[in-house]
């Protein structure tokens, strides 16, 4: 004899995870695999406690949860809605855009356009102290978050680097990551330069955006423990979906 399946609100009574947090997972993995699209309105309070079978202080406690991470947000007296996402980085913090967004609850990955040696030139030669004609390896990435392209980093790194890093898992792994826990190179600091430009039309199909739009640029340049120049970079943010965050204090004289 065939059991009868079990219908959702059955399975997570089953659970001796706490009612709220199971659906709080079940609805962000609705919202990062796509299945909510961004500015989407979500089902209502009395919807989810049908499919559920739950109270209203449950669902309630499993959107302010999703709320609070900043996958949906509430417009008073019409609803819940996905929210389009949207990076940030500690400005304070050295950290890699995958090992600051995944601490975050939220999915990154990463598409490798490319990797090839090259001249370091002037400009980068004299960031990473190289000649100018030196060998480096230059690596070209589309960063993503919950599925959506937030970034284009163009990365430079000496040749010894850049052939081992080649090798690696870059549309998972943060080159952070892997220097540090892999290949044994602490890090130590960064220099940033921030500035605005708008989005050329390589730019453009890479981020998929409109030719013209705003687009934060970042240059890095990261030193390793000991001072020495190890990775310079250029990172192209989208404008309307990343913003750096950092608290100063007041000087007291």
């Amino acid at each position: 004899m065939v059991k009868p399946r079990k219908t959702p609100s059955q399975l997570l009574h089953v659970s001796p995870v706490p009612l709220y947090t199971q659906i709080k997972e079940i609805l962000r993995d609705r919202i990062l695999d796509g299945s909510y699209q961004a500015h989407e309105q979500m089902p209502s309070e009395s919807e989810l406690m049908s499919t559920f079978g739950v109270s209203r202080i449950t669902v309630r406690q499993a959107l302010g949860d999703l709320q609070k991470e900043g996958l949906i947000f509430k417009i008073h007296g019409k609803g819940t809605y996905v929210s389009k996402p949207k990076a940030f980085q500690n400005i304070a913090e050295l950290q890699g855009f995958g090992e600051a967004m995944s601490s975050m609850g939220y999915e990154t990955f990463s598409r490798v356009v490319s990797i090839k040696s090259m001249p370091a030139g002037a400009t980068v030669g004299a960031r990473l102290n190289a000649a100018d004609s030196e060998e480096i390896v230059e690596l070209r990435r589309v960063r993503y978050l919950n599925r959506a392209p937030i970034s284009l980093d163009v990365t430079y790194v000496p040749k010894s680097i850049g052939e081992r890093l080649a090798k690696e898992d870059l549309a998972h792994r943060d080159i952070f990551l892997i220097l540090e826990n892999d290949y044994g190179i602490a890090l130590g600091a960064a220099e940033l330069q921030i500035e605005s430009m708008l989005a050329d039309d390589y730019l453009a199909r890479q981020l998929k955006v409109e030719e013209g739009a705003p687009v934060l640029r970042i240059e890095r340049l990261t030193l390793t423990a000991d001072g020495r120049p190890i990775d310079f970079e250029y990172l192209y943010y989208r404008g309307d979906a990343f913003q750096y965050r950092m608290r100063i204090e007041r000087s007291h004289v």
